[in-house]
């Protein structure tokens, strides 16, 4: 039995999404005219309560793009030193948007408003100009951590008092919804711009989606061009998409609860330093300094159980729509007995 928790993203569509998919009215969305596509934006926007939505083929074009649209060469971006539009983007908002990165030293990829207003330049022209505060919800390198939403309106004060966008990258803000009591209005309140992601958790195959008032996307279709995202019947996807959002959110809960229950194992193995608070459907632990993180992750890829690295002997592993319960209950197994050893 093959058991892949590398990350959220191995999934594969459910008969049920497949066959939403097959059903899909479609059209040439270049020209507007698919009619699943503009369903799936318009259902995507009204969730927030913004004007505006865009369906993006990934989170990493998404969130290219909203950097795109809040700034200007030559320009400043807060963001955690953990964010993903920093480690795992390829230099997107350098080569993109000619803008550089602000790193704060977060506590597992969060910060404070704090810490925000540390980090603003001084408006001197021999400063780059501050004009975008990032975060992440909730963060992939720290762990699946859900940020405390006071500390978020606290920011969001901050940009307000000091002229600055605010994004979030909400690739997995489907899972801090439903661990936490805030709600999606809440957000699309807060945040001038917000990309999600459809084919993480929630099982897509494909998809992202951009959310904003009408005035800051106004020209988000020209720069999804640009980056060459623009697609023909994409319907297909956006029906994935729907059907997702109408299915698959209030059971990540489940995937929640495996991540947990496999946190609590790890802690119990003698070849483990540390594991992070699990909050999500992440988990990441750190193996003892004398430990080859190479060869457990090998060990492990020989019982066709897949995790990831990450360096510094840390590891990952994600909890996901095809993570059974079958597959679950061999994997403890699979830790109990390393633990007796």
């Amino acid at each position: 039995m093959k058991i892949d928790l590398r990350s959220d993203t191995v999934t594969k569509p459910t008969n049920d999404m497949l066959t939403a998919m097959m059903q899909a009215e479609v059209g040439d969305d270049v020209f507007r005219e698919d009619p699943t596509v503009n369903m799936l934006e318009q259902k995507v926007a009204d969730m927030f309560g913004k004007e505006s939505a865009l369906f993006f083929p990934s989170g990493t074009m998404a969130n290219q793009t909203a950097i795109k649209l809040h700034t200007n060469p030559g320009e400043q971006v807060i963001c955690d030193k953990y964010a993903h539009i920093y480690n795992y983007e390829s230099g997107g908002a350098s080569f993109n948007s000619g803008v550089s990165c602000k790193l704060i030293d977060g506590n597992r990829g969060m910060f404070t408003a704090k810490q925000v207003i540390e980090a603003i330049n001084p408006d001197d022209y021999y400063y780059s100009k501050t004009s975008l505060v990032e975060i992440e919800n909730t963060t992939n390198k720290g762990g699946g951590a859900c940020w405390d939403f006071e500390e978020i309106l606290a920011i969001r004060q901050v940009c307000a008092e000091n002229g600055l966008g605010f994004h979030l990258d909400g690739a997995r803000l489907w899972n801090a919804l439903v661990e936490t009591s805030d709600s999606i209005a809440q957000y699309g309140k807060v945040f001038d711009t917000i990309s999600v992601c459809l084919s993480k958790g929630l099982g897509c195959p494909v998809g992202s989606v951009l959310v904003g008032d009408a005035k800051i996307m106004k020209d988000a279709l020209r720069v999804r061009k640009i980056f060459g995202g623009n697609m023909r019947q994409a319907g297909y996807l956006a029906a994935a998409g729907i059907y997702a959002l109408d299915n698959h959110v209030e059971r990540l809960i489940e995937d929640h609860k495996k991540a947990k229950e496999i946190g609590e194992f790890l802690t119990q193995l003698s070849v483990v330093k540390s594991v992070e608070p699990v909050e999500t459907n992440i988990v990441i632990f750190e193996l003892n300094d004398d430990m080859d993180d190479k060869k457990f992750v090998q060990d492990l890829d020989d019982q066709q159980i897949y995790i990831i690295g990450m360096g510094n002997k840390k590891l990952r592993m994600v909890t996901h729509l095809n993570y059974s319960d079958t597959m679950h209950n061999r994997f403890i197994e699979i830790l109990k007995k390393l633990a007796e050893k």
